[in-house]
Formats: structure tokens, C-alpha cells, sequence
């Protein structure tokens, strides 16, 4: 399989309001990982910290899943053709996520 940075699906949406990354419900992480285990897809990129981070302008992809149980997963990267990110089993989680 070979992508290119615009072919990797982007995060449309992250409502996790207490990431550094996150402003105003869009995400500025050049790219998110999705990790945690079977059942809960977590987005590993989550950080609580009062300081911002990121990129002032970024269209933000999933770099990689390690979820490879999920419906989306191939070859470790997802082929959704977008995520949302949100508050799930933990603070943040991939809403897209789902169990073949």
C-alpha cells in the first residue's frame, strides 16, 4: 500500500475541549496516532496541558492506527475516509472506530 498525506483521512471534528492541540473543536496536530486497546480506540495524541500546541494553520490526518480489530485498519493505517475525535472511555477517543 502507498499514501500520500492527502490520501490519509483527516480529523473532521475533535470535542475534546482539554487538548492542547484542540481550538475551537478542530484539531492542530499535524497528525494524530489512534491507540488504546480492543474496545476503546483512544487517540494518542491527547495532551491536558493549559498550553496550546500545534500548528496555526494544519489540516490534521491519522498518522497511524493501532487498532488493527478495527473496521477501518489496513496495514495499521485507517482507510475511513474521515474521523471525529471525542470524549468515549476516555477523554479522547476515535468515534469512528469500529469492531469488525
Amino acid at each position: 500500500m502507498s499514501m500520500t498525506l492527502d490520501e490519509l483521512p483527516r480529523v473532521t471534528e475533535c470535542s475534546v475541549a482539554g487538548c492542547s492541540y484542540n481550538d475551537h473543536s478542530h484539531c492542530h496536530a499535524a497528525a494524530v496516532t489512534i491507540g488504546g486497546s480492543v474496545g476503546d480506540a483512544e487517540c494518542a495524541t491527547f495532551i491536558p496541558l493549559s498550553a496550546k500546541g500545534g500548528l496555526d494553520k494544519v489540516v490534521t490526518h491519522v498518522g497511524a492506527c493501532q487498532r488493527a480489530e478495527c473496521i477501518h485498519n489496513d496495514q495499521l493505517e485507517c482507510s475511513a475516509p474521515a474521523v471525529r475525535i471525542g470524549a468515549g472511555a476516555d477523554d479522547a477517543d476515535c468515534l469512528t472506530y469500529e469492531v469488525r
